[in-house]
């Protein structure tokens, strides 16, 4: 009988898949909006829904633009800052991507 000969492995079918799963998922979580859009720091997003800030004592209306967001540690939340209210921290259930 005679032998086959080796198959020859290419560079794109090396077992390396693990490894290059886990440089994607990284230690960060992936910050989505309430479309699933990915967010990143710097993005505007835009309010869907009429929301009542606690301690401010007013209300951001639907359609409102935010500027400059910054994630923060939990995925589901951003940090971000309106003409009125610094420090604001929002659900992103609330917000879509501009």
């Amino acid at each position: 009988m005679a032998k086959k000969p080796k198959k020859q492995k290419w560079d794109w079918e090396s077992d390396n898949t693990e490894t290059v799963a886990s440089e994607e998922d990284g230690d960060q979580p992936v910050v989505k909006d309430s479309n699933g859009t990915p967010l990143a720091t710097g993005d505007s997003v835009l309010l869907i829904k009429d929301l009542k800030v606690k301690g401010a004592g007013q209300t951001i209306k639907r359609g409102t633009v935010i500027k400059n967001i910054r994630l923060t540690s939990d995925p589901e939340e951003i940090d971000c800052r309106t003409s009125d209210i610094k420090g604001l921290v929002l659900r992103t259930e609330f917000v879509r991507k501009r």
